[in-house]
């Protein structure tokens, strides 16, 4: 597996935010969207390790950390995926995977103690049209949908496909602001403007406490 970085931190963002986790960064993905704040693990020439799931599961048990978080790139493209999430779950450890919506999370969905945090790239994000919309279908009281949103036009879609989907009584609902690009409060506005009860506003935490640019946080 091509890994290109693995390091413990906190979550800066879902459900378990604010947690411990261990992360295990994955080479390539198949979208390349406008705001990406990881480009660098996408590019050809990014170096990497290539690493067994048995000796990823070692380092992250010789962590400690409970709490493991699979990103990428887009972590699901790696060969030895499913390997490395059964390894995981035996261990006994608690497994995010952070996805992009553009692969299809049926093969996956058997792991019943396995958590999605899948986004739906909205139009600011160059990459609407990859979106798998049967996956919403697949969606449980333990996964998220993030909505990274830059624009007012991005908000209105997200509200459409919330509503259509009807994904505040399927799954966990999150609204992220693209960095430097929308201020909060407006999504705040948006929310309290469309009732929007059952979802929530996330800031990224690790880019408040750490240099938004800094990498292994």
């Amino acid at each position: 597996m091509k890994t290109v970085e693995k390091f413990c931190s906190i979550n800066g963002e879902g459900t378990r935010a604010g947690e411990l986790a261990v992360f295990v960064r994955f080479k390539g993905c198949n979208l390349r969207c406008s705001y990406c704040d990881t480009m660098w693990a996408n590019e050809a020439d990014c170096p990497y390790t290539e690493e067994s799931p048995e000796e990823i599961v070692k380092y992250v048990l010789d962590t400690g950390i409970r709490n493991v978080t699979l990103t990428g790139g887009e972590p699901l493209l790696q060969n030895d995926i499913k390997e490395l999430i059964n390894l995981l779950l035996d261990a006994g450890l608690r497994v995010e995977i952070e996805t992009n919506g553009a692969v299809s999370l049926a093969p996956f969905c058997d792991y019943k103690r396995l958590a999605f945090t899948m986004d739906y790239k909205l139009p600011s994000s160059g990459c609407e049209d990859k979106m798998i919309l049967g996956n919403f279908e697949l969606l449980c009281e333990n996964d998220t949908v993030k909505f990274v949103s830059g624009s007012e036009e991005d908000l209105e879609k997200a509200l459409d496909i919330i509503n259509r989907y009807k994904l505040t009584e399927r799954c966990h609902v999150y609204f992220s602001p693209v960095f430097g690009s929308i201020e909060p409060v407006k999504i705040v506005d948006f929310m309290l403007g469309n009732k929007l009860n059952e979802a929530r506003l996330q800031i990224q935490m690790h880019k408040v406490i750490w240099d938004p640019n800094e990498r292994g946080v």
